[in-house]
């Protein structure tokens, strides 16, 4: 006969039942989680419009949420948090017939934004400082979506049937490596600027050199393929734009280099005018002090003449 315990319960299922537990407790670390995150306050008031939102207070279920994110890293489990736009969840319900006043489609519609959504892993950061990284992701997110667009709608050429939106990608793709390789070595912050009808499109690079032409700039993540193709959706419009990048290296002085972005090419703009367009507040109009240890030069050759007008 099997032993028992003081409780009457069979040592051996006792054994059987804990280990069961501790093996699902070890399967749940292998299980990722995402959580729908409302970072703005008035998207918060929005949600609190279903009275299966029992929040009332942001500021303490930005508290909440921080402990659960803190809770499940210490257990292990993998977490991602996306950002929850109670705009497109009212959409989304609404394609769905889901009843939008339940948590079970809340919980529905967070897992349709880790398939297609801004995520951002959770890395053990304060709830404060993961807010704004994941508000930028976001942007980050519409800004590549919406240039992607741009590029697939604007067509052919009418002179020779090339597709001008691939063209331009190739054409971005390549002045992106001779605008690394002409910032000679250290640490480069690269912006692109494009505006649109719709909104203003910036893209930011940071790549890191040494100088050896057979190691390959090192690039964050994404980032490669955000500015090129933002700087592409720009020359396939062939409108205006701005382009610079601001170079640190040990021991030097920063270097600010500069591009206009007209009609279709990167032009190199003079050591005077990246003096004038970085020292002029782009709101106002003013003029703002030069910083010290900074030397403003010229653009150099990133872009050959496209043939497409």
């Amino acid at each position: 006969m099997p032993r028992k315990n003081d409780t009457g319960t069979p040592t051996g299922t006792r054994r059987s039942r804990t280990r069961t537990t501790d093996r699902r407790r070890l399967l749940r670390r292998e299980v990722p989680g995402t959580i729908g995150l409302l970072a703005d306050a008035g998207d918060f008031a929005a949600m609190r419009g279903y009275r299966s939102f029992t929040f009332d207070d942001h500021q303490d279920y930005l508290h909440h949420v921080d402990g659960l994110l803190r809770s499940r890293a210490a257990q292990g489990i993998h977490t991602t948090v996306a950002l929850f736009d109670p705009e497109e969840y009212a959409e989304f319900c609404g394609e769905t017939g889901l009843d939008p006043d339940t948590a079970e489609t809340r919980a529905r519609f967070t897992a349709e934004l880790a398939s297609s959504g801004a995520l951002l892993p959770y890395g053990g950061q304060p709830i404060d400082e993961l807010v704004p990284l994941l508000v930028d992701e976001a942007v980050r997110q519409a800004t590549w979506e919406y240039a992607t667009g741009l590029l697939a709608e604007v067509g052919h050429c009418a002179d020779c049937g090339e597709d001008i939106g691939h063209a331009s990608f190739d054409r971005a793709s390549d002045a992106l490596k001779r605008l690394v390789a002409g910032a000679g070595p250290g640490h480069h912050h690269f912006v692109c600027s494009i505006p649109t009808e719709a909104r203003q499109l910036v893209a930011v690079l940071h790549a890191d050199t040494t100088g050896d032409p057979d190691t390959p700039p090192r690039i964050e993540g994404r980032e490669g393929l955000d500015f090129v193709t933002v700087l592409a959706a720009g020359l396939a419009l062939g409108g205006t734009g701005g382009l610079v990048v601001r170079t640190t290296g040990e021991g030097l002085r920063d270097r600010v280099h500069g591009w206009r972005l007209d009609r279709g090419r990167l032009t190199a703009l003079s050591a005077a005018a990246v003096f004038n367009a970085y020292c002029t507040d782009a709101d106002t109009g003013e003029p703002v002090a030069p910083e010290s240890g900074v030397e403003y030069c010229p653009g150099y050759e990133v872009d050959a003449p496209g043939p497409h007008h």
